[in-house]
Formats: structure tokens, C-alpha cells, sequence
């Protein structure tokens, strides 16, 4: 697929604005409307310095944008896989034919090598193989400099049978040299680690652009050893065009923009970051591994692919979308009594998993947690809700909430110790954390105490008295079994002091949610929240209620890792694109809604 054919879906923004902060900022607000388009800047600038080459952001726009490249509904290509993953000896000459049909489309997940390719028009090599000729991004005021956003970065096994991509942040330390931010757990560490046993260097190629489902194909958690770019033949039906690099072994699309060459050494590291990163907030600093760039290759007209991270929602939303729904029936085969399961975005995807499931038998529920929890990247997520086949659809987000407090029974809550994403934060220690499961899907039969419900300025004032620290409570869902208190405290004690105070309120409350940051009266913003900060072993305390410490941790709580800021604007930038009539087709309110201003 050509750019061209996301046309309609395109925003052409001519003004100059800067690559850093200004091109990124108003892709960021572009991304929170009801209706995002693709943009395409024409006139990128690096202060008094003009790029040649457009930078086109938010190129997974909305759903329409997400068929178009997909050319069929996310749902159509479960659908195939799961035909493919039950078939069964065929009988009838008709079965057989139709089982040929199937098999034979997976040919196209063969990449056939050509020898030219439009990503070798021009060709820059020695000194001018440099990253400045590039509109890279500098996102965020904090981060550590500019970032390649949207790179698809290819990689082999040191005997060349493994072929992996993924997508990884790059930061750009000079004109020659990035930085490869493969996360510990990630398909391309593995392999590096592979190099650095045989002290050996190892190839590294970045592709940019070309067709849009190259770049997905780059996110899909495809199990080891498989090369995620046969998703791109299976869901096509054609087969990938990729082309062998010039001056390294690696294969790389044929219709890629730009292509970056080069290699790394297994024993050079540098400080990578800081970076506003897909949580909202920042991930701190530390050493990973240099890439070392020798080549340079671009179309004849290239076009710079850029993504922009931070707070919920952005265009990962939409990407994600498409990865929940191709892998479901991947996940099936290992829970086949999983029905479905929803992603929230403002629960940056591992941070909150809901499923929908049928349960035969006691404790069916815990069995499909743990199951999650041990395949691939689910592996990373840190709380699974799981509800019957009663219950509203996923993404009926307030019915849903009011289902679960309905159903919600404290007993039937597992909190375990496991694995979490290195960008996550909040864990007591690093890669390890709680894992928190909430089963409503197996019914028990008990009589509710029944509350009493006060308004929340009556409630405010009781629980005021018990702590002056409290600055602001809201209450949500108090027509349910298991209403939610939201309190806001100035922190200056941990939070377990409060709630050891207002346990003598328990016949007012049920669920209490501390916080010490403003989303109070924001349940959006405070699913994000409260999800990103929480260690499930270490803030969630079930008593005679239930309290989850949804603050920012410090040495208060016995927190001794650094705690990361959040992604901010940079107001004079939004001030400036206000000033110049960029910003439009979203409210003041939608701005404050999601923490842009």
C-alpha cells in the first residue's frame, strides 16, 4: 500500500514547525479527537534549519484508516486464523478443496527477495550516511535528545535461521551512532546476547515508512523464532517484497522511505534517555546498546514515519486494536474457554486486561489467569478482571464497571508475584511485581451487607475528621453492590495511615482509591493512573474494605527506585500552535480532560 491510498484520511499542515516539540505536540492533541486524521507535515524545521523531506504522524488514525490498511476488517483475519488453527482431515472432495484453498494462501507468507528496490534510489554512504539529513523528533522537554519513533528495526540470529522485527525506540547521540533500546525481554536482546557470547558484531537495519502494515507488523507479539513479516503475506495475500541491504546481510521492505544500515558492538553501551514514553510517564535512564550507521538508502521522494507516546489515548490505540483482535485466536488455543478479551487504552494495555469467559468448574477462572500470564507478552500484564458470558460487551466500559461491582466478591481475588514490562515503573523491584486477578465470572451466593450511602459532601466531612490530610473525595457508582471512593490527599504520610483511620467508616464504604494527583473527577485519566502506579503485593490491602494506593510512591512507602515524572506539554509550544490556528476540532475541556494543559 502507497501513502496515497490514506488520502482522505490525510491533514496536510504546510505552516513550518519545528521537529522538536511543535510537530509532536500537535500530533498528540490530533490524536485525542473523536475523528483523527493522518498529518502530514510539509515544511519541517530544525530551528533555522529546513528539512527536504516531509514527516507524516498518526498514520494509524482512527478505525476507517486501520481497515484501509488491513484492506478487511481485524475481525475477517481472526476469523481466517482461527479456521486455519481447527482444521480438521477433510472427508468430502469439497472439504479438501477448501482446505487446499486455506493452506495454499500460506504461501504468501514466503518474503520473496528482489534485486532492486525503490528504497535504493539514492544511497548515502561514508560521511554522508547522516542522521541530521533526517526530521527526526525530539518529543518531549525531558527527553534525552531526538528519537526515531516509528523504526521497524530488523535483526538475524548469529547463524542467520532467525529473522526478527520489532519496533524500538532510537535515540540519536551524534550524526553516526543511535541508541537501541531492546528491552530485556524483547526478541532482539535475545538475539544480541547471542553476539556478545561470541564477541562478535552484529547487524542492525532500520526501515522507516514504505507500506503501513510492515510497520504493525513490526508491534505483533509473533511467539520466538518467527518472523512477524509473514503476518504481512497471511493477512495481504501477497507475498512481502523485501530487499537485501547494502551493507549488511539483513533484508528489509522493498517499499520502504528510508532505510538505516549499520551494526552494533555486544560491548558498547550508553546512557539511552530519558524518554515520555506509551505509559504517560517517563522511563529514566539507563545504558543499552550503539548501533553504528554506515548507510543511509531512501526512495526517490521519501516521506519521514513518526508516532508520538505518552498519555492515553494516542495512536497506539488503534494499533493495539488490531493486534487484540488478529491474536485472539492464538490465545484461544491455549484458554479455549476464553471468549474475548478487551485491552483498554487508558490502561496502557498491560496495566488492564478484561476478559470475557465461560467457566465449567471452581477456581476455572484462575486457571485461564495464569495461563495468560505465562504466554508471550501477556505475560507482562499486570491486572485481568475476568466476567461471565452474562456480562455487557468489553467495551461497554459503564456497564461493564457496574457488572463487575455487582459480581465483585473479595474473596475471589488472587494477587501473585511475576514478571512485569521494564517500563513499568511502580513494581517493588525492577522487571518483578504483583499480578492482580479479580474473578466475576464464577458466581457465589452471599448476602451483601448493605451500605449506607451518604452524598459525598456529607462523606467528605467524616472522612476529613478522620485525617486532615484528605483534600477532595468523589464517589462513583453507589447504586452497586461495591461502590468506589476516590480520595485525594496531600501526601505527607503514606496512604495506609488513612485508610487504617477510615476502616471505622467501612459501613459507608466498600472500595477506596487514594490518590495524591488531580484526577479526582476524571475516571478516565484515573483508570491510567491508578493502573500505571500500582504494585498489586504492595497497594492493594483487603480488609474490612478494600483500599488500592493509586499515589505516586517515595520513600514515604518505602519506594528506594527512582519515580519517574509524567509526559507534560510544554505550554508555550501549545500557546504557539493555538496562536497560529493549528489546534482545532477539540474542545478546551477535552485539552484538560486528558492532561494536555
Amino acid at each position: 500500500m502507497k501513502l496515497e491510498e490514506l488520502n482522505e484520511f490525510v491533514e496536510v499542515i504546510d505552516t513550518p514547525l519545528d521537529v522538536k516539540l511543535e510537530i509532536p505536540h500537535l500530533a498528540y492533541i490530533e490524536a485525542k479527537k473523536k475523528n483523527p486524521k493522518i498529518l502530514k507535515f510539509t515544511n519541517p524545521v530544525d530551528g533555522d534549519k529546513k528539512f527536504d523531506i516531509p514527516v507524516v504522524m498518526n498514520v494509524f488514525a482512527n478505525d476507517e484508516v486501520v481497515k484501509k490498511i488491513l484492506k478487511k476488517d481485524p475481525e475477517k483475519i481472526a476469523k481466517e486464523i482461527e479456521e486455519i488453527i481447527k482444521m480438521k482431515p477433510p472427508k468430502k472432495l469439497k472439504d479438501k478443496l477448501k482446505a487446499f484453498g486455506k493452506l495454499f494462501d500460506l504461501k504468501y507468507t514466503v518474503p520473496k527477495i528482489v534485486k532492486t528496490a525503490e528504497c535504493q534510489y539514492h544511497i548515502y554512504q561514508g560521511e554522508a550516511a547522516s542522521l541530521d539529513k533526517l526530521p527526526i523528533l525530539k518529543t518531549w522537554e525531558l527527553d534525552g535528545g531526538k528519537f526515531i519513533t516509528m523504526g521497524q528495526v530488523y535483526t538475524k540470529s548469529l547463524n542467520g535461521e532467525i529473522k526478527n522485527v520489532g519496533m524500538y525506540r532510537l535515540q540519536v547521540y551524534d550524526n553516526k551512532r543511535l541508541g537501541l533500546h531492546w528491552q530485556i525481554h524483547k526478541d532482539s536482546a535475545h538475539l544480541f546476547w547471542e553476539y556478545k557470547k561470541a564477541g562478535r558484531k552484529m547487524p542492525v537495519s532500520i526501515a522507516i515508512g514504505g507500506d503501513p502494515l510492515y510497520t504493525w507488523c513490526a508491534t505483533a507479539p509473533m511467539p520466538p523464532g518467527i518472523f512477524e513479516i509473514m503476518l504481512y503475506g497471511f493477512i495481504r495475500k501477497e507475498n512481502p517484497l523485501l530487499v537485501k541491504c547494502i551493507s549488511n546481510d539483513l533484508e528489509v521492505p522493498a517499499d520502504s522511505d528510508i532505510v538505516i544500515e549499520g551494526w552494533c558492538d555486544p560491548e558498547e553501551f550508553e546512557i539511552e534517555g530519558m524518554f515520555g514514553d506509551h505509559t504517560g510517564y517517563y522511563t529514566l535512564k539507563k545504558p543499552f546498546p550503539v548501533m553504528h550507521i554506515e548507510t543511509i538508502t531512501t526512495k526517490k521522494d521519501p516521506v519521514y514515519y513518526a508516532t508520538v507516546v505518552g498519555k492515553p489515548p494516542i495512536e497506539d490505540k488503534y494499533m493495539g486494536y488490531i493486534t487484540e483482535r488478529i491474536f485472539l485466536p492464538l490465545l484461544k488455543t491455549t484458554s479455549p474457554d476464553l471468549i474475548d478479551y478487551a485491552m483498554p487504552e487508558n490502561g496502557v494495555f498491560h496495566n488492564l486486561i478484561l476478559c470475557k469467559i465461560a467457566p465449567r468448574y471452581p477456581g476455572h477462572s484462575f486457571q485461564i489467569m495464569h495461563n495468560l500470564w505465562g504466554v508471550g507478552q501477556m505475560s507482562f500484564v499486570k491486572h485481568a478482571i475476568f466476567v461471565g458470558e452474562d456480562a455487557p460487551n468489553l467495551r461497554d466500559y459503564e456497564n461493564l464497571t457496574r457488572y463487575i461491582l455487582n459480581n465483585f466478591n473479595k474473596e475471589k481475588i488472587l494477587i501473585s508475584k511475576g514478571i512485569v514490562d521494564e517500563l513499568d515503573h511502580s513494581s517493588i523491584e525492577e522487571l518483578v511485581g504483583g499480578k492482580l486477578g479479580i474473578d466475576v465470572a464464577e458466581k457465589t451466593k452471599r448476602e451483601d451487607e448493605k451500605l449506607e450511602i451518604l452524598e459525598d459532601k456529607e462523606l467528605f466531612e467524616k472522612i476529613k475528621k478522620c485525617d486532615e490530610s484528605v483534600e477532595e473525595i468523589k464517589q462513583y457508582f453507589t447504586d452497586t453492590k461495591n461502590p468506589i471512593c476516590v480520595i485525594k490527599f496531600n501526601k505527607i504520610k503514606p496512604a495506609r495511615e488513612i485508610f487504617e483511620k477510615i476502616k471505622s467508616l467501612k459501613k459507608h464504604l466498600k472500595i477506596v482509591v487514594f490518590i495524591n494527583t488531580p484526577e479526582t473527577f476524571n475516571p478516565y485519566m484515573l483508570v491510567w493512573r491508578v493502573t500505571n502506579n500500582i504494585d498489586a503485593l504492595r497497594d492493594v490491602w483487603i480488609e474490612e474494605i478494600i483500599g488500592i494506593d493509586g499515589t505516586n510512591k517515595n520513600e514515604l512507602d518505602g519506594f528506594n527506585r527512582e519515580w519517574p515524572p509524567d509526559v507534560e506539554t510544554t505550554l508555550e509550544v501549545i500557546e504557539k500552535l493555538k496562536n497560529l490556528g493549528l489546534i482545532k476540532g477539540i474542545s478546551e475541556e477535552e485539552l484538560k480532560k486528558f492532561q494536555v494543559i
